[in-house]
């Protein structure tokens, strides 16, 4: 069952039987290096605070405000004494703030007075706004281009919407230097800007500026000339640099040419290749470059042995047999990387190092160095949704199970409508193959609006990606589910105790850029099942459902498809009847991930008591639009329209309800936070106008 919820996870890892050992590779944490340097920051700002000194003449900027900026001069002092260096360093930087802030003519002088005390004496003058800038000489290229380089640096520390930028001489002259570099950039290699001049008004107070430039000729590439061993065709390899070669030609270009052949080269099993690409700039022709490229391709490698290093707990064989399809096959950086990237995903390793070392016979060795990450994970979660409540969750998670790689999780979670307790076994690689078994065994109880119920049970499943977007896998379930107390018209619940053996199939085509947080793609899914006395199951049903969801992203915002179906049938009662289905094993709609002008469950047959019983079939198409409104908060606006039928005969698109609403959306790493509010335009009687949604990740 899909919970509708928002979790808040807070992890704990512990490395409880964990032999100890040399790590691979010493590498020192980015958070802790970030602590580290918080500290010191905050130590140094104690110093600034605390040391005997005093700032005079200053009205633009707080005293504490300029303690701050000089703390680590200040702290220097604290820790090592005050001398006439140090002030004059104090005083330099204090300076040099006023004037990154528009201070062009400010002054500051230092004196120490008994010995101990500093004083800083500053004569800020007027803060300069920066005025017009001109170009002179700029025939190709617009000054508006130009302006956005030369007010780079000064943009960089001030928000766009603040018009009237502080005149700085640094930022001007780096700036300049900016507007040189994209000159060359755009193949105008003789280009020259020259030093900006400064235009100050009478009262010091506004600086209009000159920037002149000398554009020169623009270069662009001439011929491309191969010598050495290409073993392919200059046709073949100019195709892979056309889109460089129809650009203005840059040194930076050349290069480029350099690491795309060779890149070429490597991916065909060239592991030795050498590219050395020439820009022949005085042998132009009207602008045009001839390029030279001397190309030593040297052997084709193929993948050999594998030595692994720093391994604690993780048996070697894990590794080994993870690389042992690439051996004797031709060498590709490309296959190395996923290779990698599989891995680092199954978060056995904080470092992983492969290091291809050439050895007789055109092999390449694979030496791997490792260091593992803390296998044991003891995990904590709160959350909230509206129809379940108050959440909490607690895991253990073991991703080196025996050492052999394999991870089992057993997790509990605690709602106001019930529990769930879990058991999952997890073989990415059954027998040393591609096929990845999960086995899973679960217990809980919940109450749903008109009944509770108890289920135990377990689902072993077998699953392959055929390639790398498409997956097809089967499965076996065996559960016996109890309704343990009904409010709902006990005429309409079907069987209230039964065993239910099934098998099934599922395939998914997953063209998304993230299966978490996709921005862009398409995902389509199918799943059928079939439980019938055969297998021991007391209920004989075949179901199905499928899943098609789109995202298209347009500039910043994103624009997302969905349509969903199911269908149930019983294989032997009379279809018509209600009651050959049991009530939990039919299909329900209306919610935070359906239709949402509905509550949960709440769309489609009820009973006298407004109890939903569910139906046979059902469908739900979601349209929804969202877009940024202030850092991670997005907007959202969304139409909904779905059904549910209680028979599955005659299958269609009738009595189809509809929901119009808005929402917020809190983007996370792991998915959004969401609210919805969905109106029904034409609500029937009982039914509410509308309905609040709050929940966490993507709705379809």
């Amino acid at each position: 069952m899909r919970r509708a919820a928002f979790f808040l996870p807070l992890m704990a890892v512990t490395s409880v039987s964990e032999l100890p050992g040399q790590s691979a590779v010493d590498v020192k944490r980015p958070e802790q290096a970030a602590r580290e340097h918080k500290f010191v920051e905050h130590e140094e700002k104690k110093k600034a605070q605390a040391t005997n000194l005093e700032i005079r003449g200053a009205t633009a900027f707080k005293e504490e405000e300029l303690r701050s900026v000089l703390k680590e001069q200040i702290a220097t002092i604290h820790d090592f004494g005050l001398t006439a260096a140090r002030a004059d360093d104090a005083a330099f930087f204090l300076e040099l703030f006023y004037r990154k802030h528009g201070y062009a003519k400010v002054d500051v002088h230092y004196s120490i007075e008994s010995g101990s005390r500093l004083v800083l004496d500053v004569t800020e003058g007027p803060q300069a706004i920066l005025g017009t800038i001109n170009f002179v000489g700029n025939n190709h290229v617009p000054a508006e281009k130009l302006f956005e380089y030369a007010v780079g640096p000064t943009r960089e520390r001030y928000s766009r919407l603040q018009k009237d930028l502080p005149f700085v001489a640094t930022d001007m002259q780096e700036g300049a230097d900016l507007v040189h570099r994209y000159y060359v950039g755009e193949g105008y290699l003789d280009s020259l800007v020259d030093a900006p001049q400064y235009h100050f008004s009478a009262d010091g107070a506004r600086v209009d500026v000159t920037i002149p430039v000398h554009e020169g000729r623009q270069y662009f590439f001439g011929a491309l000339i191969f010598r050495g061993n290409p073993v392919y065709d200059g046709a073949t390899l100019r195709g892979q640099m056309v889109d460089l070669l129809s650009q203005p030609y840059t040194d930076r270009r050349v290069d480029d040419i350099s690491r795309r052949l060779q890149a070429y080269y490597k991916a065909r099993g060239y592991y030795s290749v050498k590219v050395e690409a020439t820009g022949e700039v005085e042998a132009s022709v009207a602008g045009h470059v001839p390029v030279v490229v001397v190309i030593s391709p040297g052997p084709v490698y193929k993948f050999g042995e594998v030595n692994v290093a720093g391994l604690r707990r993780l048996r070697p064989s894990y590794v080994y047999n993870r690389f042992a399809s690439l051996r004797g096959k031709t060498y590709s950086p490309d296959v190395l990387d996923e290779k990698f990237r599989e891995l680092m995903r199954t978060g056995l390793f904080n470092v992983l190092q492969i290091n291809p070392q050439p050895e007789g016979e055109n092999y390449l060795r694979l030496d791997i160095a490792a260091e593992e990450a803390k296998a044991k994970e003891f995990g904590f979660s709160v959350g909230y949704g509206s129809y379940v409540g108050g959440i909490v969750g607690f895991s253990f998670a073991d991703r080196d199970l025996f050492g052999y790689g394999r991870p089992l999780i057993t997790s509990i979670e605690v709602s106001q409508r019930g529990y769930k307790g879990e058991i999952l076994w997890d073989d990415p690689h059954f027998l040393e193959s591609d096929v990845e078994l999960k086995i899973r065994l679960a217990a809980l109880t919940f109450d749903y609006d008109g009944y509770s119920k108890f289920e135990i049970g377990e689902r072993t499943e077998f699953s392959y990606n055929i390639t790398k977007q498409y997956e097809l896998g089967v499965f076996a379930s065996q559960r016996h589910d109890e309704i343990v107390k009904a409010s709902v018209n006990h005429a309409l619940i079907g069987d209230r105790n039964y065993f239910i053996s099934s098998i099934g199939l599922f395939h998914t085509l997953d063209l998304r850029d993230s299966p978490v947080v996709p921005t862009r793609g398409l995902v389509l899914n199918q799943t059928f099942e079939l439980a019938t006395s055969t297998f021991g199951s007391d209920i004989e049903f075949f179901r199905t459902t499928a899943r098609a969801s789109y995202f298209i992203p347009i500039g910043k915002t994103l624009l997302e498809l969905g349509a969903r179906a199911g269908l149930v049938r019983p294989l032997k009662e009379n279809t018509s009847d209600i009651t050959a289905i049991p009530i939990d094993e039919r299909f329900f709609n209306g919610g935070s991930t359906t239709v949402r002008s509905f509550g949960e469950r709440d769309l489609g047959p009820h009973d006298r008591h407004d109890y939903p019983v569910g139906g046979e079939f059902y469908t739900i198409f979601n349209v929804e639009y969202t877009f940024p409104l202030y850092g991670e908060l997005q907007g959202a606006v969304f139409v909904d329209a779905g059904n549910l039928l209680p028979d599955a005969d005659n299958p269609n698109f009738s009595d189809m309800r509809y929901g119009i609403g808005a929402g917020l959306r809190y983007k996370l790493p792991i998915g959004p936070i969401r609210l919805d509010y969905g109106v029904n335009p034409s609500p029937r009687e009982h039914e509410d106008f509308g309905a609040f949604h709050f929940s966490f990740g993507f709705a379809f």
